[in-house]
């Protein structure tokens, strides 16, 4: 259950579930039983909210060993920050009481390759549905030629969009305790770094 459930509390969890997840030892809780389901069918009360990037490598659920209820997940390429996506967040920060938001990006990314490779060598016919991914995140890795950088800038970018960007979820974090912090997952070792620069009031 996500009232009552502080940032710290959520962020505590979340660390918890990736070291089962990166050891092998994932718990038999983040199984969906049918009394688990019949609760989740009446109502969801998710303890943290995580926009992540849509890589198949990165299940979110998986990662952090959750199971169905536990987290309000939002995927779109490159974890970027779009009106929709603030407004999902917005809306799980609102509507469950979630005191937790996770930026999680992830190690060899394809959106930061993609968006690095375009700078270097602009393309003449480009999507303009892919250009406007590109375009949210060259502003933060402009001037960035390593790809772990670049990743970190963009994850931070976006950490710095979600706490500025809406009147609601700043006032969520001023009043109601809200958290937004960065994270990157290490497709290597399964582990999930958070940005300590993210951890800081």
């Amino acid at each position: 259950m996500s009232r009552g459930v502080t940032a710290a509390a959520a962020l505590a969890r979340l660390r918890e579930g990736n070291a089962r997840f990166a050891a092998d030892t994932r718990s038999l809780g983040a199984l969906l039983t049918a009394e688990r389901r019949a609760a989740l069918a009446a109502a969801q009360e998710p303890f943290a909210i995580v926009l992540g990037c849509s890589d198949s490598r990165v299940p979110v659920e998986i990662v952090f060993d959750q199971g169905p209820g536990d987290l309000f997940v939002i995927r779109v390429a490159g974890n970027i920050v779009a009106p929709s996506l603030i407004g999902s967040v917005e809306f799980a920060a609102d509507r469950f009481g979630t005191r937790l938001v996770v930026v999680l990006g992830h190690s060899s990314c394809g959106a930061i390759a993609a968006t690095l490779e375009e700078m270097r060598r602009p393309s003449a016919n480009q999507s303009p549905n892919l250009k406007d991914i590109v375009d949210r995140i060259r502003p933060a890795v402009t001037g960035i030629g390593d790809e772990h950088e670049a990743m970190r800038a963009n994850i931070l970018a976006s950490v710095q969009q979600l706490r500025h960007g809406s009147r609601t979820i700043e006032g969520l974090v001023a009043r109601d305790g809200l958290v937004v912090v960065g994270a990157w997952y290490e497709l290597e070792t399964g582990r999930v770094r958070f940005l300590e620069e993210t951890l800081a009031p």
